[in-house]
Parts: C-alpha cells; sequence; structure tokens
C-alpha cells in the first residue's frame, strides 16, 4: 500500500510497518535530515536515512510526507496529567493524599486513561508524561506514562520511577495572605526535621534490609539508585540545601522548579544534577527580577552546561509543551535544542533514552508528523502520530465540538 501526502492515509493497528518517505526528520538529539526517510516494525525504528535506495517493499505502507517534518513524541515532565479531570470539582481530582509524609502513594494506580485532557495533549504532540503525585511535604511516587491505553496497566511505561518532594519554603513572604516571619521560618525548620527524620530512618531500614513498613519500602529505591528523588526547589538558599541534603544521603537527585538555579550553575554542574524547568510562561520570581527571566532560563543553563529540560505546570499547560519550549528559542538556544529539552533529555532523566525520546534505529516507534514547526502553534498540525508504533486517535472533545457548531450553522472549515 502506499500514499501520498496530498491525500491523507488513516491508519490502522493493523499495519505493522509503516515506511515515510521525503520527510524532514527531527531526531531529537541536535541532527536534522532533510529528503530523508524513516520506517518501522512491530512498534521499533528499523530505517531511519537519506539513501535513494530505499527498502519499499519491506514495508505493508508507504507514505511520501512531502514537505512534512517527523519528530519524537514530545514528554511531559513532572504533570498531574490523568489524575485531575476538573480542577473545581474535588471528586474529580487524584492528584495527592491528605498528610504530608505519603512516599508510599502511586501516581500511577490514579492514572485515568479516560480523562478528556489526555486526546487533548496528544494533538499537539505530547505522547508521554512523567504523572507526579502532588500535597504535603513528601508526595509519593511518579511514573512514567504513554497517552494511551484502556487503563493505567496498559498506558504504564516505567512504574514507580522517583519520589517526590517539596522542599520546605526558605523565602518569608510579606503578602496579607502570608503568616508572620516567625511562623513560616518555624513551620520551615519543623518541615526539615520531619524530612531528615523520615530519610534517617528510611536509610537505616534500607541497610537492615527491613520489610513490612510500605513508606519506607518505597523509598529504598532511594539509596540503590533505581529511584530518583525530584525536590521541588525554586531560590538559591532552597537548591543549596536540597543539594546538600541529597548528597548526605547519597541519592540521585533532580531539581524541579529551580526558577534561580542559573545563580548556581557551579554547583549543579559539579554535583551532576538536573533541573526541570516548569515552563517558560511564568511569572518572575520576584519583583525585582528580570520580567523576562523564565525565558532565559533554559539558554542561561545551557551555556554553562547544566543537563535540563523543560516542562509546565499542572496538567491543563501540558498541551503547550511545545510551545514553551518554542518560547525559549527566541531568548537564546536554537530550535533543536529546544526540542532536546522536550524529547530526549526528559527521557535521559527518567532513565528510559534506551528506548525512546529520539528517532534512532531499535528505539520505539514513538513519534508524530507534523506540517509545520512542532514548536510554533501557528504552524504546527498533526497529521499521524503514533506510540510505540500504534497509530494515535488525533480526535479531541474540541474538535469534535468545533464540528458540531460548523454543523450547526451550516458552515465548512476550510
Amino acid at each position: 500500500m502506499q500514499a501520498t501526502a496530498q491525500n491523507h492515509t488513516t491508519l490502522t493497528a493493523n499495519q505493522k510497518s509503516i515506511l515515510f518517505t521525503q520527510a524532514t526528520i527531527h531526531n531529537g538529539r541536535g541532527e536534522v535530515l532533510t529528503a530523508a526517510a524513516l520506517g518501522f516494525k512491530n512498534g521499533k525504528i528499523t530505517y531511519i536515512g537519506t539513501d535513494t535506495k530505499l527498502p519499499v517493499n519491506d514495508y505493508d505502507t508507504v507514505i511520501n510526507c512531502g514537505s512534512k517534518h517527523i519528530y519524537p513524541g514530545f514528554i511531559g515532565m513532572n504533570t498531574q496529567m490523568g489524575l485531575v479531570e476538573i480542577e473545581a470539582v474535588r471528586a474529580t481530582i487524584d492528584a495527592g493524599e491528605v498528610g504530608d509524609i505519603n512516599p508510599s502513594a502511586r501516581s500511577v494506580i490514579a492514572y485515568n486513561t479516560d480523562n478528556k485532557s489526555i486526546a487533548t495533549v496528544r494533538c499537539d504532540g505530547v505522547l508521554m508524561c512523567q504523572v507526579v503525585p502532588q500535597r504535603g511535604l513528601v508526595s509519593g511516587q511518579s511514573s512514567v506514562m504513554k497517552m494511551d491505553g484502556w487503563n493505567w496497566e496498559d498506558a504504564a511505561y516505567k512504574i514507580d520511577e522517583g519520589i517526590i518532594i517539596h522542599w520546605p519554603r526558605m523565602m518569608l513572604f510579606n503578602a496579607w495572605w502570608a503568616s508572620s516571619p516567625e511562623e513560616q521560618q518555624q513551620r520551615t525548620e519543623r518541615q526539615l526535621l520531619q524530612l531528615k527524620n523520615l530519610f534517617d530512618e528510611a536509610r537505616a531500614y534500607y541497610m537492615s534490609k527491613g520489610s513490612g513498613n510500605i513508606n519506607l519500602d518505597a523509598m529504598c529505591g532511594l539509596f540503590n539508585h533505581s529511584k530518583k528523588l525530584y525536590v521541588e526547589a525554586y531560590s538559591v538558599r532552597e537548591i543549596i540545601a536540597a543539594v546538600a541534603f541529597g548528597n548526605s544521603y547519597g541519592v540521585s537527585l533532580v531539581i524541579v522548579g529551580g526558577i534561580e538555579s542559573c545563580m548556581v550553575a557551579d554547583l549543579l554542574k559539579k554535583h551532576n544534577i538536573p533541573v526541570i524547568i516548569k515552563g517558560t510562561h511564568t511569572l518572575p520570581a520576584t519583583d525585582d527580577t528580570d520580567i523576562r527571566a523564565t525565558y532565559k532560563l533554559p539558554a542561561l543553563l545551557q551555556q554553562a552546561g547544566i543537563t535540563y529540560c523543560i516542562s509546565v505546570e499542572g496538567f491543563w499547560q501540558v498541551r503547550t509543551l511545545g510551545y514553551q519550549a518554542g518560547q525559549a528559542v527566541a531568548y537564546g538556544i536554537t530550535a533543536e535544542e529546544a526540542l532536546t529539552a522536550i524529547t530526549y533529555t526528559p527521557a535521559k532523566i527518567l532513565g528510559i533514552d534506551a528506548s525512546c525520546g529520539s528517532l534512532e534505529k531499535g528505539k520505539d516507534a514513538t513519534l508524530f508528523i507534523s506540517e509545520g514547526d512542532a514548536l510554533d502553534m501557528r504552524t504546527n498540525k498533526i497529521s499521524w502520530a503514533f506510540i510505540a508504533g500504534k497509530p494515535v486517535d488525533l480526535d479531541n472533545v474540541q474538535k469534535q465540538l468545533y464540528r458540531k457548531y460548523l454543523d450547526k450553522f451550516g458552515l465548512h472549515d476550510n
């Protein structure tokens, strides 16, 4: 079966092997191939290159992409995707447990594959997400999920890969709603002591090969490095304290947020600690911070040689992931560096880069084909998307409503 870019082809799961030709391929690691081809069989990429003699007879379907672009699927980091349906309705929110210390809480079992937001983000190229719990001091365990599947077992890609901590705030708030400086300081000291006691107990539990305590069992992976410690910290003081804390227990640390991370770049580089930037479409940290600080942060970390990736806040902004990465291009990084920050680098931080995150032979065929620049909302229009070689439905509620009201008023989409 062959098709051209002009005649759109509906692909089904029955087509086990597909070859896309005459495409511009962005591999996610800084390389761009023009007039290139990419083929996959049984969910794995089997061919990528610019050879003139293509193995067209080896594939069930051959599609001439024309001027279209092929990208690795975007990976949303530190999201509540699939955990929240309607923020104003408590019954639809499964993003956290009650209490401050919940390392045993698992985001994976609360993940709802019928969540309407999932279909929406796929249409903007986000095909995988790190789903993390929220609330409290120690929120629980994160997992990597595919943006498709009948249930959470179906969608799970890497289960319980990290522990999420919200570092105690060390910046004093002077707003009308804030408690007194003394009370804020006391709360911070109390929470720091809670963390120290928890980690001291967890390390002793791990060393003694204990069992039967679900909270401490969940933390054992930190000490044998099968799990990472994701610490949400923003200010210089918080980041320095979090790094010292992580080093004292010998765990693999990742800073989340890190608005002022560029000010401690030498420390982060020395200890090889990556940073997950929580979006470029955010306000500055303080009144005297550069208004464009969040736009510039990726470039500053890039120049300092820090491993970083770009993420977003919460769950409803995940659809803007590519465009938030594109925003950073105007402030000092290249388009391919921005792409790497939402594909290959997230995969590397999550420890799944051997199988996804870039377009390379032998890796999962988790990718999408766009008619334009995937980092530009004006031109990004996705024709096909695949997760591990499986065609993904690109319809969603917004598109359905759009068609509904076009029909209602007898309009036509040109």
